[in-house]
């Protein structure tokens, strides 16, 4: 019985003093990193007092272009659909070849050569354009043309979704193709393509991140501009990071809220 306590005693001072090692480890940690982590912690808080109006402008170019791009974009997406759809060759194969370029190629890519090839043949300063308000305009270009690719198969998607006896028995009843899609498919298809069409706008908020190359005045440029004011390298950059974050996370939640309510009345 001595050498069962004896050996259980062993046990309990191995563990406190593993135990022990760990708090101590852990404090130190808290001495060392905790005073950097309060330093960054004021650090962006400083940031954020001094350089708030960038970061809100910048919020308001996202916000404003990834919405006018999407609206753009779904109506181009649409045009695309319906020409793939086409039983006229000419336009089937257009619109096969434009899905089939802008999904295969970087989209960085295809904004240099929208911003660079309007550039080169209009000449913007006689619209009394500025170089910003022209990198805007090209960075609704280049997003639009960017998204109608992805909305097109999402509209794709979202109708052949939908059975193909909704149409026959549609057809059956004498309806046209055209009157079929607008009152039977389109109205069932379209609680498959909003809930999308809201995804495409959150993944098109990220990706415009791009576009502060050219110039536009986003969270990125702006983001960039208080890295280069504050001589501060990562806290502009986590400030920016946090605002994507909570623009995203926002709109997600309030999707699946409303999709919700859909499905409640639906």
């Amino acid at each position: 019985m001595e050498n069962i306590y004896k050996i259980e005693n062993k046990k309990l001072s191995k563990n406190n003093i593993i135990n022990g090692l760990v708090i101590f480890g852990f404090l130190i940690f808290i001495l060392i990193f905790g005073k950097l982590l309060m330093e960054f912690f004021g650090s962006s808080l400083e940031i954020l007092k001094n350089y708030s109006s960038y970061y809100l402008k910048g919020l308001l170019v996202t916000i404003s272009l990834s919405l006018i791009s999407v609206i753009l974009g779904s109506i181009f997406g649409l045009f695309l659909y319906l020409m793939k759809s086409s039983e006229i060759k000419s336009l089937k194969v257009f619109a096969s070849c434009y899905l089939e370029l802008v999904r295969g190629t970087p989209m960085l890519t295809q904004v240099f050569f929208i911003f660079f090839g309007l550039a080169s043949i209009v000449d913007f300063k006689s619209f009394g354009l500025s170089i910003s308000s022209f990198a805007y305009i090209t960075g609704v270009v280049a997003v639009s043309l960017n998204s109608a690719a992805y909305v097109a198969e999402i509209i794709r998607s979202g109708i052949n979704a939908i059975d193909k006896g909704q149409m026959e028995a549609a057809k059956s009843l004498g309806m046209k193709n055209s009157l079929a899609m607008e009152e039977v498919i389109l109205p069932q298809a379209t609680k498959n393509i909003l809930p999308a069409l809201a995804n495409e706008f959150i993944a098109v908020i990220k990706e415009t991140s791009i576009i502060s190359t050219i110039g536009v005045t986003d969270i990125m440029y702006n983001v960039n501009l208080v890295r280069g004011s504050s001589y501060k390298a990562l806290e502009p950059l986590i400030l920016g990071s946090l605002l994507y974050f909570a623009i995203t996370f926002t709109l997600t939640r309030l999707l699946k809220f409303v999709e919700g309510k859909y499905d409640k009345n639906s």
